[in-house]
């Protein structure tokens, strides 16, 4: 009888050692590896074990393909019947693909796919949801408070994958829902439900079935406090989708973001609404972060973000006040702190305006984590006009980049954004004189910077 090979597994990272070790090699992280066995030599992993293979293939005739052959027309598109889903997952559900879903518990990713299957399986679509976490009638129990279509959507409570694959085989379901990939093991591991091997073992056992019978797989992952994916690092590169839904108990709103996806954009942003009646979408994102006091307040202006493939108006808000301290405190949420810092040298450089001796707190107004530098234009005038305590017309908007040399760099669809701006009523804008359009926009004043001293100017 063979000898059973063991590995140790980093559950950050995924890199695989020889031996047990205090520290992770590759990620550099403590007490993170994990003992898993590899089988006999020879054997094959529980995965490789199901003949799920389609009629045709095998290892006496080579599937080598020219490019050019390949039908795409054979595995079209089909909507979610959910646009802002759509939107995430680049225009819709491909055939065979593999959708990761994660968020913070409570969040509404099991409410999000119930509602999906509901709906898709009312159309017509044939849909299978598996629950390991509920009960069949807690399911149902949300499904009819809901007030979701219950006739055509199978349900199934199993956490053995190889069962869920042939109840799967049986009724030859287009969209699989396994809810969640935490909860699930394969009798050929030797670990408890939850462990490396187990997920790692169970998320490749149904990635294969998805990808030999062309169904759409949806899995639900959990997270740890820090926010991040639980379990091995290497599931998020065995999918094709990984969409993040956050937001938690104290908003009503969701905020449905892709961060990897072989079928779309990345970054892409879908707002919800979480109601009595489930999760809705929210058609213009823009009002919601845009919802400002009435009163006139120093350090507060609107900024238009690139999220995926459409602009979005946010708020940023910037506190500035006398430090007792002898190293003022230097605080943002929603952006970067580093980057607020280097922008502050290169205010004081260029701007001629002293903070050293000042505390500075930035806020990015309804939860939004803004990524990209578009942002830092908008950034450096509220924080101007709270550190004057002089507020900025209510009817202005601003974005662009800021250079070291305290140069305004343009930044990408300058035109879109402006348009968006003035759809939601705002008639002033300063931004980088490169995303000045050569025609007029109606109902806009619009103010082309190429230095940081032109932009204090301009306000």
């Amino acid at each position: 009888m063979a000898k059973n090979k063991i590995a140790f597994v980093c559950t950050d990272c995924g890199t695989e050692h020889g031996q047990w070790q205090g520290q992770c090699a590759s990620c550099k992280g403590w007490n993170t590896l994990s003992k898993i066995s590899l089988g006999g030599e020879g054997s094959s992993s529980p995965a490789t074990k199901a003949d799920f293979r389609k009629q045709g293939y095998s290892g006496e005739k080579s599937n080598v393909l020219n490019l050019s052959d390949i039908d795409l027309q054979s595995l079209p598109r089909f909507s979610s019947a959910i646009g802002e889903l759509d939107r995430v997952l680049g225009g819709g559900l491909v055939p065979g693909s593999v959708v990761l879903i994660g968020g913070n518990p409570g969040a509404g990713k099991s409410t999000l796919l119930l509602q999906v299957m509901c709906l898709l399986a009312s159309a017509g679509k044939a849909a299978l949801y598996v629950t390991g976490e509920e009960s069949l009638q807690q399911v149902g129990m949300r499904a009819r408070r809901l007030n979701l279509p219950e006739q055509n959507l199978k349900l199934l409570a199993e956490t053995n994958v190889e069962k869920i694959c042939q109840a799967a085989q049986q009724h030859r379901p287009e969209l699989l829902v396994v809810d969640s990939i935490q909860v699930m093991h394969s009798a050929d591991v030797p670990s408890a439900p939850g462990s490396v091997s187990q997920v790692r073992e169970c998320a490749a056992y149904l990635i294969q079935y998805a990808k030999q019978t062309n169904t759409v797989l949806f899995l639900v992952g959990h997270v740890t406090k820090e926010g991040n994916l639980a379990g091995p690092k290497v599931l998020e590169h065995m999918i094709d989708c990984f969409i993040m839904l956050e937001g938690g108990n104290d908003t009503k709103y969701r905020i449905l973001r892709g961060q990897k996806n072989r079928f779309g954009a990345v970054n892409e942003l879908g707002v919800f609404a979480m109601t009595e009646v489930g999760l809705k979408e929210v058609k213009n994102p823009s009002a919601i972060f845009l919802a400002r006091s009435e009163e006139d307040t120093p350090g507060s202006l609107v900024m238009v973000l690139w999220e995926g493939t459409r602009p979005l108006l946010v708020e940023i808000q910037a506190l500035v006040d006398g430090s007792q301290l002898g190293n003022p405190r230097r605080v943002a949420v929603g952006l970067e702190q580093n980057r607020l810092a280097m922008l502050l040298a290169v205010l004081h450089r260029h701007g001629g305006l002293y903070m050293a001796d000042q505390d500075v707190y930035v806020n990015v107004v309804g939860g939004v984590k803004v990524s990209e530098t578009s942002a830092d234009l908008a950034l450096l005038l509220a924080i101007v006009s709270s550190f004057q305590d002089k507020s900025l017309p209510k009817d202005l908007v601003v974005f662009g980049e800021v250079g070291l040399a305290g140069e305004i760099r343009p930044v990408p669809g300058g035109q879109e954004r402006l348009q968006e701006a003035a759809k939601h009523g705002f008639t002033r804008a300063i931004v980088p004189k490169a995303n000045v359009p050569k025609h007029k926009i109606d109902g806009i004043e619009i103010i082309g910077v190429t230095k940081i001293a032109q932009a204090l100017e301009a306000i």
